[in-house]
């Protein structure tokens, strides 16, 4: 059963066409890792999905509801959560605050907030230091948890370990594999190693259109393929 499926999406910003058909069916559960060069979609891809821009025509279906043109927050409350690349935290504010405005009524199940602080134990111990203090990795982290406070059904997080040390990759990959367990993933990533590490399901966006879609096992074992459509030969 698929989770999210977008059919035919097309998406324009301005006067340029950015996505041309896109079709995908993002199955329930486990990680989905949407890979593509620069500049090929990927981003645009996800902020149609969270209805930050309007694809037309094309659909998006999440559980078989049709959620094409709905505001992003009524997408949001279906139990969807967005990372954009950015991160979006308040630098100004304490890593506790960021999170409280991530929940629905202020409050923190604690539960939840255990399940989070254990994934992330470098948020604990920051608690009440000021977001914009914290290091990139752990900007990172905080985003993230922002994203999982409350039970979600469908995450979509924009290339989360984008000049992160390489321990601090690990740690991040750890925590996506613990999360994969219980929510479903859309992972737009060019770190290959990474996504390789994580995804079950893959596809490949070339400049706005699905040029390839799979199983990650299948596209890790091709290194003629990989080279074709990333360049990772080189």
């Amino acid at each position: 059963m698929s989770v999210l499926s977008l059919r035919g999406l097309r998406t324009n910003i301005g006067q340029y066409a950015v996505l041309h058909d896109v079709s995908i069916e993002v199955p329930e559960g486990g990680v989905f890792v949407l890979l593509g060069r620069n500049g090929a979609g990927k981003t645009t891809t996800l902020r149609s999905i969270m209805g930050l821009w309007a694809p037309s025509p094309g659909s998006v279906f999440f559980r078989g509801r049709d959620i094409s043109g709905m505001h992003t927050a009524d997408i949001a409350r279906l139990g969807l959560a967005f990372v954009p690349e950015n991160m979006g935290i308040f630098g100004g504010l304490t890593v506790a605050e960021n999170m409280v405005l991530a929940t629905r009524n202020g409050q923190f199940d604690k539960g939840r907030l255990g399940y989070v602080q254990t994934l992330f134990p470098a948020l604990k111990k920051f608690w009440d230091a000021r977001a914009g203090s914290l290091s990139g990795g752990q900007k990172q982290m905080l985003a993230v948890a922002r994203a999982i406070i409350e039970p979600r059904e469908l995450i979509l997080v924009d290339e989360p370990t984008k000049g992160l040390a390489p321990a601090i990759v690990d740690a991040m990959a750890d925590a996506f594999a613990e999360i994969g367990q219980s929510t479903t993933i859309l992972l737009v990533e060019q770190n290959f190693q990474f996504a390789r590490r994580l995804g079950r399901d893959m596809a490949v966006i070339e400049d706005g259109r699905i040029v390839h879609a799979g199983s990650m096992a299948d596209f890790a074992a091709d290194a003629e393929l990989q080279g074709q459509l990333l360049g990772l030969s080189a």
